[in-house]
């Protein structure tokens, strides 16, 4: 048997037994929210997992990238970027995308989708300050995206940035780097069954509210495995 041959019957055969916690629709709230934040906070409590607030982002030019969850609130999910990025540069010409939480080990996935728009400069001016200085120094010296000569090229940008901005003072946000917040119109939440017959429960903005975006309000749903 070839190593190809093995590969492919090694990867048929992967297999993973799911457990019997399922999601029973009398035990869930009203708003997508309130589950997502028992979630959040039950993955954070979970030593197996590195980064609970890590997200798969997809956008419209068919690509997928991973950022950091940062702020959570009634109007959606906040993650910070440089504009001029890939990512950005995507959500500029179509505000739609998708946010992938990923826990494995807890047998769960959370997929968002909605519509993504520039946070307030007054919001990303406030995370940015809490930001530690190398963050704060990096995102003045990385061109996201753009082609790179060499890593000695980006570390010598940085210690151009430390010189013009010194460690102690105060760092101003760059006008290229900023947040997005991503307003849900759907929130599905996956947890693995026996059997792969695992538990789909999806909330939906309710077509009959005269505002779409309302997300007090909210449809859910069971679907098929």
């Amino acid at each position: 048997m070839t190593n190809d041959e093995q590969l492919r019957r090694q990867l048929g055969e992967m297999r993973r037994s799911y457990g019997d916690i399922g999601l029973i629709e009398a035990n869930l709230p009203d708003n997508p929210f309130t589950l997502f934040r028992q979630w959040l906070a039950e993955a954070s409590a979970n030593a197996h997992i590195v980064e609970p607030n890590a997200m798969v982002l997809s956008t419209s030019d068919l690509t997928s990238r991973t950022v950091l969850l940062k702020d959570l609130t009634e109007a959606g999910f906040s993650f910070f970027t440089n504009y001029n990025s890939r990512k950005a540069q995507a959500i500029e010409k179509d505000l739609r995308v998708s946010l992938l939480f990923p826990w494995y080990v807890m047998e769960r996935q959370v997929i968002i989708t909605g519509q993504a728009k520039r946070l307030s400069e007054n919001l990303s001016d406030q995370y940015f300050a809490t930001r530690p200085y190398g963050s704060q120094i990096g995102a003045w010296a990385s061109t996201q995206s753009e082609v790179l000569a060499s890593r000695k090229e980006l570390e010598n940008r940085v210690e151009e940035y430390k010189e013009r901005f010194p460690e102690g003072s105060q760092v101003p946000r760059p006008s290229h780097w900023g947040g997005f917040v991503v307003t849900p119109v759907s929130v599905e939440f996956w947890q693995g069954r026996y059997s792969r017959l695992h538990d789909r429960i999806r909330y939906s903005n309710d077509e009959n509210s005269p505002n779409k975006q309302d997300v007090s309000r909210w449809n859910r749903i069971r679907l098929n495995p």
